[in-house]
């Protein structure tokens, strides 16, 4: 039989002086207050320095030391960062040359692409999934056909293809296409595909064998680009990865090109990750802030894309010209 249990005597417990304590909040990181008609970068300066504020500050800062240092800034993003908008906020930042790669999933294409074509994009799946017209679009699956001839034809990847077609093409909103524009600044913009999850992938006339062989030069660019995210020139900041509302695909390819990264020999230990995205996923969260990253050098900040990626357009303009 077990000893026989009694209230404890809280009398006995010891004390110590809270101002010999570590403390993890104070008055010295919470917000302060911006007054009425405040810059962009007083907002964001007056937010308290905690959680999401401070990983936010913390992507910031990486790009702007990565842009100084001549190191790249890549950004990984999913189908519904264009389709609430984001789109010519990306395309800024590739003119203005703080983005120098971009890695994407078919979807995104899809979009970008209807986007420069004919100025909009997405359908309402409930409804056409019912009687068997989602996704049967004729000039979006044409388009996608003569893309992929094209990348055969130039032994190009998939993602400068359609940058390019769009160009041949002449697409009246090609000046607000990530493709497009990735291609006239001759950035890489790699296109990762798998195999039936996008809607073109039902047209009678896709060639996969091509399709798959013009993805895969891009994942074998994508794994040049990251190889290049370490420091150099004898600084500590190195490159950064953002991975921007991709919850499989995208931390996926990510993870596969930093392990091909380094075990052709590139160091990235001054490599920084961010994670921007609606909800929180375990793939972005392991595969791009924790596994890759030395300790602090992976950040994730939860929100809206149409809310955030503004904020991080207007945060890095004014820190790189301050």
């Amino acid at each position: 039989m077990g000893r026989s249990y009694k209230p404890v005597d809280l009398g006995r417990i010891k004390t110590y002086s809270a101002r010999t304590r570590q403390h993890k909040a104070g008055v010295n990181t919470v917000a302060s207050l911006p007054n009425p008609g405040a810059s962009a970068a007083e907002l964001i300066a007056s937010w308290p320095d905690y959680l999401g504020a401070k990983s936010f500050r913390c992507v910031v800062r990486a790009v702007v030391e990565a842009v100084r240092n001549e190191r790249p800034v890549v950004v990984a993003f999913g189908a519904h960062v264009l389709k609430v908008g984001c789109g010519p906020i990306l395309v800024d930042l590739i003119r203005r040359g703080i983005i120098r790669a971009v890695a994407c999933n078919g979807a995104c294409a899809i979009h970008d692409v209807e986007l420069a074509l004919l100025g909009e994009t997405s359908e309402e799946v409930a409804t056409t999934i019912r009687d068997g017209t989602f996704g049967m679009v004729t000039e979006t699956m044409s388009f996608f056909d003569e893309a992929v001839t094209l990348a055969g034809r130039e032994s190009i990847g998939l993602g400068a293809a359609v940058g390019q077609t769009l160009i041949d093409r002449q697409a009246p909103e090609r000046a607000q296409s990530v493709f497009a524009v990735a291609r006239e600044t001759r950035i890489p913009a790699c296109l990762h595909v798998a195999l039936g999850t996008d809607t073109i992938h039902a047209s009678g006339r896709m060639n996969a064998a091509a399709l798959g062989d013009a993805s895969m030069r891009d994942f074998r660019l994508i794994c040049d680009v990251v190889s290049d995210l370490g420091a150099s020139n004898g600084s500590n900041a190195g490159g950064v990865w953002l991975n921007i509302g991709s919850a499989v695909v995208l931390p996926e390819v990510f993870l596969k090109a930093v392990s091909v990264a380094r075990n052709l020999g590139a160091n990235l230990d001054c490599m920084t990750t961010g994670n921007f995205d609606m909800i929180g996923h375990y793939r972005p969260r392991q595969n791009v802030v924790t596994r890759p990253v030395a300790p602090n050098r992976g950040h994730e900040v939860i929100g809206h894309h149409e809310i955030l990626l503004p904020m991080l357009r207007q945060a890095l303009i004014d820190e790189l010209a301050s």
